[in-house]
């Protein structure tokens, strides 16, 4: 089995919700929350402001951590289909304090983009953004809401 731990920007402004295209090696792409993978010795809260800096153009501030989110994807769902993976993923509410939005350069995240919330269901997704909107709008005691079953427009 394989482990990542990442950290996940969640910024909601006037029902629009912060996105950015993910393309994979292969070319598949969903949209999904800025963030990803915290480096060795890194702090997830500084890992969340780093990613949504290099994925996004824009600087931000961590205001609450929302909650954390732990599944296993079978190796049958992977992309690579070597061995099952565990991703725990960090969410945090942040705020958007200065930059300019633009793509990631050199990066697999395009298209950062603002979304309405009444859009998001329509747009093919990694599960992440409906578990990082859930925390974020419900701010459940627990920082912890029930797993997010992987169909029709929703990716892992």
């Amino acid at each position: 089995m394989t482990f990542r731990l990442a950290a996940y920007g969640v910024c909601i402004v006037d029902d629009e919700v912060l996105l950015a295209r993910w393309v994979s090696p292969h070319g598949v792409t969903h949209w999904t929350l800025p963030g990803g993978g915290v480096d060795l010795y890194e702090d997830p809260f500084d890992a969340v402001i780093r990613e949504v800096a290099e994925e996004t153009g824009y600087t931000a501030v961590v205001e609450r951590l929302l909650g954390v989110d732990s599944r296993v994807i079978p190796a049958a769902e992977r992309l690579e289909r070597t061995a099952d993976h565990q991703n725990v993923g960090v969410f945090y509410g942040i705020r958007i304090t200065g930059g300019t939005l633009r793509p990631e350069p050199n990066g697999d995240t395009t298209e950062p983009c603002w979304t309405p919330l009444s859009q998001v269901g329509s747009r093919p997704r990694s599960s992440l953004v409906d578990i990082g909107i859930t925390l974020a709008l419900t701010l459940p005691p627990t920082g912890h809401v029930p797993p997010v079953p992987i169909t029709g427009l929703l990716r892992h």
